[in-house]
């Protein structure tokens, strides 16, 4: 493993709050030394004049689509992906084909994992089948390598089966990830139920589907304890539902997608198909008030529901079309355009909410930006402006090509390998 230097470079450390400009010195996947180069290194070098290093972005939250529908993505394009989009660690969802509900595919997912030049962790369902009928062996599951647990892509309906999850997980100390929409108020799901949806004669998913599940899925983590993570949050009422929940002690996170801090439903109107998820785009107030949950700290963390499909899936009719956008390569870059530049957050509060949080959700290691600690690293210019143009990932559907953001990732940084470089 060659040896790396960064020269001139200044570290964001969101674990310590500092900020200084160094040199760094990479050897055997760890930080060997920050301060000055020796002269005579004889490694490779890395010019940090300009740029900003900080750890490895998390992502809890993505879809790599393996095993089974790989023509949309595999573990391979998707880790690349998440490299060039500044991500030493992502967490798989369950929800594959099979469904990760057993030892065996876990461990197909993780050892597959391991090829790649980022840290691929997998969950493991809550149910069997994601069916919502019946839980795994979450123990044996644990023990198996789970990161946690989600049957991400359905709710969970049968609310005393959710609460023995939560008590397994409780005892386990692992944290379960929902997926909060009701379906018996959904029409017509990946449009928000509106001015939108009543324009193009779809019925739509209201707000209330999805703040109905996260008040009582709150209720439930504050009675057993569990550490409950609530995804992709869409509206207004779930933002102060979990907002409430945490007032009241519990150990409820919560996760926005940069979709729903950057869009609203008027987007569906412009680009269709690319513009459709679960949950759906929300109003103006509802966008407003996922970035002010995310300033005050109510939300936790940006993770970036990644999810690929076909560009022929998504050539479908809106109502047949698959819910899901990519999200690994413009994460970050959304961030600072959308969160940073406008001063909802400081550079460093946005690197807490893309790596510092999402790691300690899932109590994976986190040294920061010190001596010692894994070269888990990006490099990144966070005032550069860029078009975006193409993906890493092996699908495209994505409302952002042709957009142009500020913030842009240099180099990645894993294992004290460069697994992405501009």
């Amino acid at each position: 493993m060659m040896e790396i230097g960064i020269r001139g470079v200044r570290i964001l450390d969101p674990l310590r709050e500092t900020e200084k400009t160094a040199d760094i010195l990479i050897s055997g996947g760890r930080i060997a030394a920050i301060g000055e180069l020796p002269e005579d290194f004889g490694g490779r070098v890395l010019d940090g004049a300009g740029l900003t290093a900080a750890p490895g972005f998390v992502d809890v939250h993505v879809h790599f689509r393996d095993p089974g529908l790989t023509y949309k993505e595999d573990i391979l394009t998707g880790a690349e992906a998440a490299a060039a989009g500044g991500y030493t660690t992502v967490i798989c969802m369950a929800n594959t084909k099979p469904v990760v509900d057993n030892p065996e595919t876990l461990s197909f997912v993780l050892e597959k994992g391991r090829q790649t030049g980022v840290h691929v962790l997998s969950c493991a369902c809550v149910t069997k089948d994601m069916a919502g009928k019946e839980l795994t062996d979450m123990e044996g599951l644990r023990e198996a390598g789970a990161a946690g647990f989600t049957d991400d892509g359905k709710p969970i309906l049968d609310a005393e089966l959710l609460k023995a999850a939560f008590a397994e997980a409780a005892r386990l100390d692992v944290p379960v990830s929902l997926h909060e929409e009701d379906p018996a108020l959904i029409a017509d799901n990946g449009i928000n139920r509106g001015e939108v949806s009543e324009k193009l004669g779809i019925g739509g998913s209201p707000a209330q589907a999805e703040v109905s599940m996260v008040e009582r899925d709150c209720r439930l983590a504050e009675e057993t304890g569990a550490r409950v993570n609530i995804q992709h949050i869409s509206t207004a009422g779930a933002v102060e539902a979990v907002r409430r929940s945490k007032q009241r002690g519990s150990h409820v996170t919560a996760e926005a997608a940069p979709h729903h801090f950057t869009l609203t439903e008027d987007a569906v109107l412009e680009y269709g198909t690319l513009a459709k998820m679960n949950p759906p785009l929300r109003t103006r107030e509802d966008r407003l008030a996922v970035i002010e949950g995310l300033r005050d700290g109510t939300i936790d963390m940006i993770a970036t529901d990644h999810a690929p499909h076909s560009a022929e899936e998504k050539a479908l009719p809106l109502t047949e079309a698959p819910s899901g956008i990519l999200g690994l390569e413009t994460a970050f870059a959304l961030g600072v355009t959308q969160l940073v530049k406008p001063g909802y957050l400081s550079l460093m509060e946005l690197m807490k909410k893309m790596s510092l949080n999402p790691a300690r959700l899932y109590r994976l290691p986190y040294e920061g930006v010190a001596v010692g600690a894994p070269a888990d690293l990006v490099l990144f210019d966070e005032a550069e402006e860029w078009t975006v143009e193409g993906f890493h990932s092996r699908s495209s559907n994505s409302p952002f090509l042709g957009w142009k953001l500020s913030g842009r990732v240099h180099y990645t940084i894993c294992g004290g390998n460069v697994v992405y470089e501009l």
